[in-house]
């Protein structure tokens, strides 16, 4: 028998009683490994060596990871300051607790965001108690990362490797290894002799110059053979799903909205009424920009009765707020907190031209907040901006446009909280139940505009509107819990891959 010399020289170097790596055979055969590769996958095509394929993962300690083996984790500092401080009997003001740990920065939040998920204790309204029962010194997490230092890879918990590699303390690396092993019609085909045929598998440009290539013989290639999965790229599981929120809002009569990420906050904040001095308009919720600090032009007139609506109110018995308001403030450039911004953008007539209702717009965009990472919160989210324009609107509907929107993906369960915004009354949150964990989730906020928004804006009528996480949607589409999962530097590559939205 002839066969081309790289699958001589494989069938040679592989074995029949056991498998044997790629690379190593790669080695022996004195080939590249995917020179050796392709032979094998051409040999197993004609059933005499059998390819098996392996994913191993690798893990190796980032920076930060490597400094809490060598010290501790920011919430077993916290921990033990809680306890000598004596909040395993009593609270303790979680200053003082912080102070006593000698954290930082970073750290401190780190510490926090871990603290009560790992039953350490609790923290509430500025106090820390200390569980008396908690062992730090016993730490899943901590004894993965000093396994995975100590290449003791395989006694670590597999969940608290999870978990230091989405809390970026390890680098996590997966490699398919492929192995091969001779079948029994190999074993005969070595055994009645296999020779190496005097044929070239590469064209290469010498050939063509010299014209070599016209006194060769070309190995034959068997085009049905399998070849090598190759990983390609593909439309992200989340922007799967926000063509199909788009869609769905589309065919419900929806047009969509455009508008600035970066805007002033005159129209992320101030046109929905948020006094200048609210807590979330604070630079420890929302990202301030530097360049440029203020936007260039502003309605005169709007901002004039966006003004008067702060400081005296709406109608006959509005009052306003008794704070501050200055243009200055309200000039300011943010990271855009909510895509409501586009909704004010919209309704005042600034974007597109005065509006006639009824109207309905819709907008599935990304949105900005200084929020502390977890299962359930990102920096950068995506939120289903959502409103109707109408004579006599009422909450009936608005729960009923959420129940036939949310029953085209499947979700049926949701409930209904009232809840106070500044710039909606009646308001309410919606939740729905996580298909998994059986946890009810919030899933977004909605309302009837005030007059204290419509009336500077130029709108008399209703207008009612919603703010709708799409990456909770998700979750509960698919049953993830975690959003880092999808979302992000950690998030899990196969099952972006092996995901689909379907439609």
């Amino acid at each position: 028998m002839k066969r081309p010399q790289a699958q001589v020289a494989v069938l040679q170097a592989a074995d029949a009683q056991e498998d044997r790596r790629i690379d190593d055979v790669a080695a022996e055969a004195d080939l590249k490994p995917e020179a050796a590769t392709r032979a094998a996958f051409e040999l197993e095509s004609d059933g005499l060596l059998a390819v098996a394929e392996e994913m191993l993962e690798h893990y190796e300690l980032t920076e930060e990871g490597d400094q809490y083996v060598r010290e501790s984790l920011p919430e077993q500092d916290l921990y033990e300051a809680a306890v000598d401080a004596g909040a395993a009997d009593n609270p303790v003001q979680m200053g003082q607790a912080i102070g006593a740990s000698g954290l930082e920065g970073g750290a401190v939040d780190i510490a926090l965001s871990n603290y009560a998920r790992k039953a350490y204790g609790g923290i509430d309204s500025g106090e820390i108690t200390a569980n008396p029962d908690a062992d730090p010194g016993s730490d899943p997490e901590m004894l993965a990362l000093e396994a995975v230092a100590d290449g003791r890879v395989a006694d670590a918990d597999a969940d608290a490797l999870d978990q230091l590699e989405r809390r970026g303390l390890l680098d996590v690396r997966e490699e398919t290894v492929r192995s091969v092993r001779l079948t029994d019609d190999g074993v005969t085909a070595l055994m009645e002799g296999v020779e190496a045929a005097e044929t070239v598998d590469q064209l290469t440009p010498e050939m063509l110059t010299s014209g070599e290539w016209e006194d060769v013989a070309f190995t034959e290639y068997n085009v049905e053979a399998d070849a090598e999965d190759v990983s390609h790229g593909k439309e992200h599981i989340l922007r799967q799903t926000a063509n199909r929120v788009k869609d769905t809002l589309v065919g419900m009569g929806f047009s969509e909205m455009e508008g600035p990420h970066a805007d002033a906050q005159f129209w992320i904040n101030d046109c929905l009424f948020m006094p200048q001095d609210h807590p979330a308009r604070t630079h420890w919720d929302q990202f301030a920009l530097e360049e440029p600090e203020e936007i260039g032009h502003l309605p005169p007139d709007l901002v004039e009765r966006v003004r008067s609506a702060h400081k005296e109110g709406v109608g006959p018995d509005g009052e306003g707020y008794h704070s501050p308001w200055t243009e200055d403030i309200a000039r300011g450039m943010d990271l855009r907190g909510h895509t409501t911004s586009l909704s004010m953008r919209y309704l005042s007539g600034h974007q597109v031209g005065e509006l006639d209702p009824p109207e309905r717009y819709f907008s599935v965009e990304k949105v900005y907040r200084n929020d502390t990472l977890d299962p359930t919160h990102l920096l950068e989210f995506f939120q289903i901006e959502g409103w109707v324009m109408a004579e006599d609107l009422s909450v009936r509907d608005l729960m009923g446009t959420f129940t036939e929107f949310y029953e085209q993906f499947g979700i049926t369960d949701l409930e209904f909280k009232p809840h106070y915004n500044p710039y909606t009354e009646p308001s309410f949150e919606l939740f729905g139940t996580h298909p998994e964990t059986g946890e009810v989730v919030e899933v977004g906020n909605s309302g009837i505009f005030r007059d204290e928004v419509l009336t500077p804006l130029g709108v008399d009528c209703d207008v009612m509107a919603w703010g709708l996480s799409l990456e909770r949607l998700l979750m509960l589409m698919y049953g993830f819990e975690d959003i880092r999962d999808v979302h992000g530097t950690l998030c899990d590559l196969e099952l972006l891959r092996e995901t689909e939205v379907i439609r």
